[in-house]
């Protein structure tokens, strides 16, 4: 644990997207003296998990009270948003609604409006069908919860401003940079690798490989990560601009317990547009954005995981009605229209894609928490799902706080 602002040491982070720069700004407003080198292996900042997602800024209803990640969800976004207005960086605090279409339903919200209040959420209310009809006419639910501090943003933009102040401060962000691992073990005082074919030796190493994080923690430490990093692709698609007036600012539905992830959404992006999804289907590739792209090591990765298997053994229903919306328009629909009734076929046109990279155990359980390890002078960020981005810079400093050796 770090103990005050004199390190003087070399630092490097593998991971140029929004958590390893985040990490990087935050040693540097610490730690001033010390030499902070970012390596990443494409040519700009978030060309995957951080520049794939939805650009909405998460602020902790969903999350077990008590967990590490509720606890940095709500620092982190309002993080984010002063982060936002210093740098004057587009974002939009216009509030979520959540929907329940049943009554069923209706219970798992109440549910999770009192998750939201113990997470220290502000304003949380339920809406009168009047005053979700003003808010969002096309909507139909049986009850809505407004989360008015939730938002959208352009994280693009975040993660180039974080490139530049890092820059300012006198830090290093290589692009094109691969790392790679020679040796793994050593035990000289520093950590050594290569980037783009030269020999790096820093005092302490943070990895923020996101979808390779697991790949990443064996190479440097020579260790079984306790948990496999499984892709799975979330596929979007777009409103066309004749029917944007659908949706005026974010809808989500109750998320059942029964499966995992979220659901399909509705989302107002930061420049205008408007998506809906996301699927959530296993993609063939750690990077695969298209059913197209297929990597034969990470395929067999995947499917021959004993984790895989016993999920979706356990999921099947679920995860047959995933496929099926990956694979059919009209499926993709129908679970579109459970929260807009009049969205027709023609409103849709083929959108964006991302990938997550769900950490799940060999028993088949999704690992939904954040997950830090520390191995020597190496700390690893092993699980940084949603809302990940949201609370970059809550994650962060918490890392260099409790994590970043001072001697």
């Amino acid at each position: 644990m770090s103990d005050g602002g004199t390190l003087k040491q070399s630092i490097g982070i593998v991971g140029a997207g929004m958590l390893g720069l985040a990490i990087a700004f935050k040693l540097q407003e610490r730690f001033p003296g010390a030499q902070v080198s970012v390596f990443e292996k494409e040519t700009g900042p978030g060309r995957h998990q951080s520049g794939h997602n939805s650009g909405v800024l998460h602020c902790g209803l969903y999350y077990q009270p008590g967990s590490l990640k509720a606890r940095l969800a709500v620092e982190g976004i309002r993080s984010m948003v002063a982060f936002c207005r210093e740098h004057d960086i587009p974002h939009d605090i216009c509030g979520k609604v959540v929907v329940a279409s049943d009554d069923r339903e209706r219970r798992f919200l109440d549910d999770l409006a009192a998750r939201g209040e113990a997470n220290g959420l502000r304003g949380l209310v339920y809406l009168s069908s009047g005053e979700l009809g003003r808010r969002e006419p096309a909507v139909r639910a049986t009850a809505a919860l407004l989360v008015p501090e939730e938002g959208i943003v352009d994280y693009q933009a975040v993660m180039e401003k974080l490139v530049s102040l890092i820059r300012q401060r006198g830090g290093a962000v290589h692009f094109d940079s691969r790392v790679e691992v020679r040796n793994a073990g050593r035990t000289d005082g520093q950590v050594v690798f290569e980037a783009s074919g030269k020999e790096v030796r820093v005092d302490q190493l943070v990895c923020c490989a996101g979808l390779h994080s697991d790949r990443v923690y064996r190479a440097f430490t020579g260790m079984r990560p306790p948990f496999r990093i499984v892709p799975f692709r979330g596929e979007y698609r777009s409103l066309r601009p004749e029917a944007r007036c659908l949706v005026n600012h974010l809808v989500y539905p109750v998320p059942d317990p029964s499966y995992p992830f979220l659901g399909v959404h509705f989302t107002r992006m930061i420049h205008g547009g408007r998506e809906v999804g996301p699927n959530a289907v296993l993609a063939l590739k750690r990077e695969g954005y298209r059913k197209s792209e297929i990597s034969l090591r990470d395929a067999i990765d995947a499917i021959t995981y004993p984790g895989l298997v016993r999920f979706v053994s356990g999921n099947f229903r679920f995860a047959v009605g995933e496929l099926a919306s990956s694979l059919s328009d009209k499926a993709f629909l129908a679970k579109s229209r459970k929260l807009i009734p009049d969205l027709a076929l023609e409103h849709l046109d083929t959108g964006t894609a991302g990938v997550r990279a769900q950490a799940l155990g060999r028993d088949g359980r999704l690992v939904m928490d954040f997950r830090i390890s520390r191995y020597g002078r190496q700390i690893h960020v092993l699980n940084a799902p949603s809302p990940g981005a949201t609370a970059a810079l809550a994650i962060a400093k918490h890392i260099v706080s409790e994590y970043i050796q001072s001697s």
